[in-house]
This record gives C-alpha cells, structure tokens and sequence, in this order.
C-alpha cells in the first residue's frame, strides 16, 4: 500500500470531510508525531515516517508483522486483543516493550482496530513510544522514595519495607535488628568547610555503609546525618558484629575537597519484638540507645534498654525547660573564691551557672549543660553567664571591694562560633569591666582541637588585655609546643589529680610536674577540688600558686561573695 493509498483508506475510515484529498491526509500522517501502521494479509502493508524513525529502519516494514514489533512475552496479550477487538469501539491499549532494529528495546503503548480495507479486514494500529514517560516516573519515584544526596532509601521507603520485615517476622517467628547510626560532631564539617564539602563526605560515607549490609538488608538515610539499617533475622551478638563493622568502616579518613576528614559514629540498636512491635517505636528506641553511646565517648555503639525512655524523656524535658529559662531568667551564677597561696587573700573568683528551675529547684550545670551544647543553646546561656559575670564584676569595684578577676568557662561550641572575639569585646564595653580583669578558661581539649586555627582566637583575647586560662590541665594532649606558642597565662590542675593528692604517690607527682611546667613557662598554676588541710599543704610545698575548693568555700551568690571579698577570711588559713 502506497502513502497516498493508506491516506486514502485511513481518511475513509475516520470519515474525510467533503472536498479534503487523500493527500492531506497522507501528510498528516506522515508529519504525525506518533507511529501509525496498516496490517492487511497478515502483514504490515503501511508503516509512516515517525513509526520507521522510532524502529530505526528504513523499509516500510515488508513482510513483517505487528507480533515483529514487540517482545515475545507481550504476543499472548496481542493475540488475546485481537480476538476481543470491535470495529464498533474505541481501540484499546496496552503498554507493551518493542523491540528496534538494533536490538534495543523500548516501552510503548500500542493501540489496534480491525477495519475493513476493500472487503478484506485489515487492523489499523498506532504505537505511543513512552521512554521518556517512564523516565520521567522512574524520577518521580526516586524522589519520592530514595535520598536525592545518596540515592539511598529515604524515610518513606523504609517505612515500607519494614511493613514488609514486620509482617515476615511475626509469621516466621523471627528479630529484626534496627541499628540508628549518626555521626559525631558532623556540623563542624559543615561550619568549617562548608555543606559541600558536607555532602560528599556523607555520599561517601553511604557507599562504605553499603559494604556492611547483606542481601535483604535495608540501608537508609533518615536526614542530616543519620543513617538507619533495618537487618532482619539477626540476633544480638550478630548485631554487634555487624555495629562493628559499621565503626570499622569509618575507621580510615575521608579524603573530601583536599581534605583529610577523621569522622566517627555512635550507635544505638533496638529490637523487636522485645523492643518495640512497630516501626517509629523501635526508631525511637534506637535513637535513645543512639545517645547514650554519645554519653559514652561517641565512636560506640549500645543497646535500648528500658531505662533509657525514661532519660530521654528527661531529656526532652531539659531541652524544652531550657529554652524556657533564658527567657524567664531562671539562671543564676554563683562565684566560688580563687585564693592565693602565699598571701590567703581572696584574688578572684569563678562564674558558675546554676537553673532555678520553678518545680525541680536548683539544678547543677552537669545535668543541662550537655544538652545545651547539642541542641544550640549553649552559645545563648554562655553568652549571658559572661556578660553577667562582667556586670557583677564591675559592680563589686564600684562598691569599693578590693579589685580581683573574674573567671568564666567557656563552652568548646562557643569558643569556635564566629564572631566571639566581638562577643567578649560587647560584654566588657557595656559593663565597664577592665580587660584584665576577665579572665577566659578554656579546656585543654577545646584549644588543642584545631590549635592552628584556635590561635588565632587565643591571640585576639590576650592583644584585647583578657586573661587566658588552660582549665582541666592534664586530662587532655596538650603539646608543649603548643603550649608554649598559646597565649595562657594560667594552668589550673583538674580536680581529678586533686581527690587522693595527699594519699596517691602517683597525683603527687603529677601535680608536682604541673607546678614545675608552670614556673618554667612562667605561667600561674592553680589547683581546684581542693577540700583537706591535707592537700593544701602538699601543694604550698610544691610551690603552686592558687586554690580553689570546698576547704575555702562553696560557690556562692554574688551578695555572700561580696561579704567574703570584705572579710578576706582565709588570710591565715
């Protein structure tokens, strides 16, 4: 059949409206952009331009017919179409897969009609290729399902599949092992080089997970830095082979934009059925057992257990609570004295935060502060503790008390935020306090931390006249090149020394290696937790310069410190 035959017939078959040719209909088919065939005599008699350019061939299709054009598993289908066929109604579709001249196959859908062609039946079909459709919901669905950054499973599709772990497990009797796994201190890759660079160390993060997991195993990414493995028909000490292998895998840096990156994880694993009979309550379980590896040390794992329900709603609690405070002015500091050694005079004294909280009563900083470094609110409170502390500071000058410093902590989280170098300036300026009469203690961990870039910071304080303190002296790793290079003023020997100074051999000689560093690089030394005679004159022996502990007194609010500066009661301590 001819181009112009088959526009012809095809006009004839849809009715050709009075006085249009044959040949605009053959140039519409022709210029359609869907393919069009005519089988007649078993074979394919008419096939258009857009059908050749879709199949690749340049013949009309002679000899073939349309079970040619499709994959053999769809030619029941066609057949069973063919029977049902009525030139009386509309054609009915299909999706079928097609296969082109070069071998490659494609989705279409195929619709047919019979028709009558000079007495004889023919069937008139058209072929739809929807390659670019079914990419396009492919898209859809990996949107919908998978983690745009990873490609892993998101949150909805291992909600899915759990349902379908679930349902196995109740009917084989089985545990399924859920194991909640987040990165520590994953924002400071963030912060300091940026989201980028964030990025791809989590991309490549999830390809060293997906070493870990078996067949059948689901690995997801929940958001941010938490990642969830769903490890069906394991039991717990297979579950601790597994979270090792997890921390393993981390165990080699990240090599990410130049960068050399050391990142661990924590772990928590729940279990159902003993842990929870549903999906969100064994999620919620493992992220409880999640921070209580972080409690630990971080780069570990834990097991739920029902204790840690009740912590973490303790927790939620504090962090709610502690949002309220700031506003509500439930913080209080209390100042514990700094003595000197040689003369007993009181020559400073420590800010220490306590919460006044409205039903729990007074509340001691090792139960919020923690909670406030991860949940952002420790730059806020600590802010507050240093401005507050300068304003009380200035105000005991004011009253004529004799002039002494006075000291603050300073979180790690906000030491490192941007901009705290200007933070201290604004608390000095507003209060009136001299710069030496701050000071700024600093854990030895904090500052070795990045101490390159931590010089900078150390640097900027000391050239602006504020004091510097190492506190915790000896728990960390400081290096005394470093620590020579560190603009510190002061070392103050961690209270852990202290306990058993004048009973353990091995804190006497610490101690006494501490006061002997500190002389050699000209540096006061300061002990804390000191609370015997005993301890006192141990270390007045050793030469140290400064005390603080309960044998002085207690930290105390600002009027009985007030009283203490006027008194001077430990002169002949």
């Amino acid at each position: 059949m001819t181009a112009a035959e088959a526009g012809g017939f095809i006009g004839s078959i849809v009715g050709m409206p009075h006085g249009v040719s044959s040949a605009f209909f053959h140039a519409a088919i022709e210029a359609a952009q869907v393919g069009v065939f005519v089988q007649q005599g078993g074979r394919i008699s008419y096939a258009n331009g857009f059908l050749r350019h879709v199949f690749l061939t340049g013949d009309a299709f002679a000899g073939r017919t349309v079970f040619d054009l499709l994959e053999a598993p769809h030619h029941d289908w066609l057949r069973e179409q063919l029977l049902l066929a009525d030139p009386e109604r509309p054609a009915e579709g299909g999706e079928v897969l097609c296969r082109r001249d070069d071998g490659s196959a494609f989705p279409a859908q195929l619709f047919i009609r019979p028709v009558q062609l000079d007495g004889a039946p023919a069937i008139v079909g058209t072929i739809l290729d929807v390659s670019q459709h079914k990419e396009a919901e492919q898209r859809i669905r990996e949107l919908a399902d998978f983690d745009a950054l990873t490609g892993l499973p998101n949150r909805r599709l291992l909600h899915d599949r759990f349902g379908q772990l679930l349902a196995a497990a109740q009917r084989d009797g089985e545990e399924i092992a859920l194991i909640f796994l987040d990165l520590d201190h994953f924002k400071r890759v963030n912060d300091s080089l940026g989201h980028s660079v964030g990025d791809q160390l989590l991309c490549q993060l999830a390809r060293r997970l997906e070493t870990v997991v078996r067949r059948g195993d689901t690995l997801a990414r929940l958001g941010g830095d938490e990642f969830i493995l769903a490890l069906p028909g394991i039991h717990g000490p297979a579950a601790v082979d597994v979270a090792r292998r997890l921390i393993d895998v981390c165990t080699h840096p990240f090599t990410v934009g130049g960068h050399d990156l050391a990142i661990t994880p924590s772990l928590g694993i729940s279990f159902f059925p003993q842990d929870g009979l549903d999906f969100e309550t064994l999620l919620r379980n493992a992220d409880a057992a999640m921070y209580k590896a972080k409690e630990l040390g971080r780069n570990t794992f834990q097991f739920y257990s029902a204790e840690m329900n009740k912590a973490t709603l303790e927790r939620l609690l504090m962090e709610s609570s502690l949002r309220r405070a700031l506003q509500q002015q439930e913080f209080r500091l209390h100042y514990q004295p700094l003595i000197s050694l040689q003369s007993g005079l009181i020559v400073g004294a420590e800010a220490l935060i306590r919460w006044q909280h409205p039903d729990l009563g007074m509340i001691f900083p090792d139960r919020f502060i923690h909670v406030a470094e991860e949940n952002g609110l420790i730059n806020p409170i600590g802010d507050w503790v240093l401005c507050t502390a300068c304003r009380q500071a200035q105000a005991w000058q004011a009253a004529g008390l004799p002039p002494i410093s006075v000291a603050v902590n300073v979180a790690p989280v906000q030491f490192r935020q941007a901009g705290f170098v200007d933070m201290v300036a604004g608390a000095l300026a507003s209060s009136g306090l001299q710069a030496s009469a701050l000071e700024l203690e600093v854990t030895e961990r904090t500052v070795m931390h990045d101490a390159d870039i931590h010089l900078g910071t150390l640097s900027a304080l000391s050239r602006m006249g504020v004091e510097l303190a190492l506190d915790d002296f000896g728990t960390g790793y400081s290096s005394l090149a470093y620590l020579k290079r560190f603009p510190v003023g002061k070392l103050k020997i961690d209270r852990s020394f202290i306990g058993d100074l004048d009973t353990n051999p091995d804190d006497q000689a610490i101690a006494s290696t501490v006061v002997s560093m500190g002389r050699s690089l000209r540096m006061t030394v300061l002990a804390e937790g000191v609370e015997t005679p005993g301890q006192l004159a141990l270390l007045r022996r050793m030469g140290c310069d400064m005390a603080q502990g309960y044998l002085f007194s207690r930290p105390v609010p600002a009027d009985e410190m007030a009283d203490l500066l006027a008194r001077q009661p430990f002169v002949h301590f």
